[in-house]
């Protein structure tokens, strides 16, 4: 074997080992990439943090290409809407509601009477996004965020964002900003707030100085019903309603709107049938859905566009809102066996 042969061999080696890593997985985030050294700046000149901290942070970071991929996707965007019901209206998410209500039904009942959100539409939350805290994410956040803030253009701005506000909420509530998990797109906790919406609307239920939204119940059900609140949620008003076309024109066409640009009144006057005992001018807004049969319609109100600024996705809030009744009917049942029996 010649001398120039054998010196390329562990060339060869390494770049062979290189190819088979995931894109982007052999390199951290460095200050060598103009983003990263902006984001760097940014942070540190704006928030007063150490520059060689930040950058120590990074630099042991790696791009994950399973977080690429997974915001690809996400399953608001490529299931009809019979096949993502079918995810979290099962009866096992049903019955965890229930006896969540069950377990925590003294927070609840004192978080109601608070500010108004039901003890239902509370667990329905935790229930969709975590299964009741069972299930809060496998992912480093910091990673996730790195990843997306630094490797995703279509919203690479935003995650930037979230991504410095992770730092700062990590300084803040004294967290070990690299143990953080959670999900693939930096959300956290039984709750899944993202770090911004953890600092602007977690609260301290148990008034022990500190948010944690990773272990401290208190906290966790008193910041769900915070973040409805602060979207100004109204107590006692309804949801949805299912609806009929008795006009084929009102047919909705092109993708639901989340906002409100219609009312009860309006709806009713181009064939819309439903039931609800809000007033003609209370605000409206038709969405058509693809049911297992074909379309499905549904007529959302004010609460339901205040679940969509938890997920601005109007399957998501619908499915939020079934669980929630579901889990209200169940739990309605199982009170009514206790005390059938005469159990204490």
């Amino acid at each position: 074997m010649s001398q120039n042969l054998r010196g390329l061999l562990p060339r060869i080696a390494c770049l062979a080992a290189c190819a088979a890593l995931p894109m982007n997985a052999a390199v951290g985030f460095d200050a060598s990439r103009t983003d990263v050294r902006q984001f760097i700046s940014e942070l540190s000149t704006t928030h007063d943090f150490e520059a060689g901290y930040i950058a120590s942070i990074l630099a042991g970071l790696r791009s994950q290409q399973v977080i690429l991929d997974a915001i690809s996707r996400p399953a608001e965007r490529v299931r009809p809407w019979h096949e993502y019901r079918q995810i979290f209206l099962t009866q096992p998410r049903i019955s965890g509601g229930a006896a969540f209500i069950e377990e925590h039904a003294a927070r609840l009942e004192r978080t109601a009477a608070r500010t108004g959100v039901p003890p239902e539409m509370i667990a329905a939350i935790i229930g969709v996004e975590t299964f009741y805290g069972a299930r809060t994410g496998t992912h480093r956040v910091v990673e996730a965020l790195a990843t997306l803030a630094f490797d995703y253009p279509p919203r690479s701005s935003f995650f930037r964002s979230e991504l410095m506000h992770l730092f700062l909420l990590a300084r803040e509530e004294g967290l070990e900003l690299t143990e953080l998990r959670g999900s693939y797109a930096g959300a956290m906790g039984a709750p899944q707030f993202i770090a911004s919406s953890y600092r602007a609307y977690a609260v301290d239920g148990s008034g022990n100085g500190r948010r944690d939204l990773f272990n401290d119940w208190d906290d966790i059900v008193a910041s769900v019903a915070n973040y409805f609140v602060a979207h100004r949620w109204r107590s006692g008003e309804p949801v949805a309603a299912p609806a009929r076309l008795t006009n084929p024109a009102a047919r909705p066409e092109g993708p639901n709107q989340l906002r409100l640009d219609d009312t009860v009144g309006g709806l009713r006057a181009r064939g819309v049938e439903f039931s609800t005992n809000l007033p003609d001018d209370a605000p409206a807004q038709l969405h058509r859905l693809d049911g297992i049969d074909g379309d499905e319609y549904w007529v959302g109100f004010h609460n339901f566009y205040v679940i969509t600024r938890y997920n601005r996705s109007v399957m998501y809030a619908l499915a939020v809102h079934q669980l929630a009744e579901a889990i209200a009917e169940e739990a309605g049942k199982t009170r009514a066996q206790v005390a059938g029996t005469g159990a204490p």
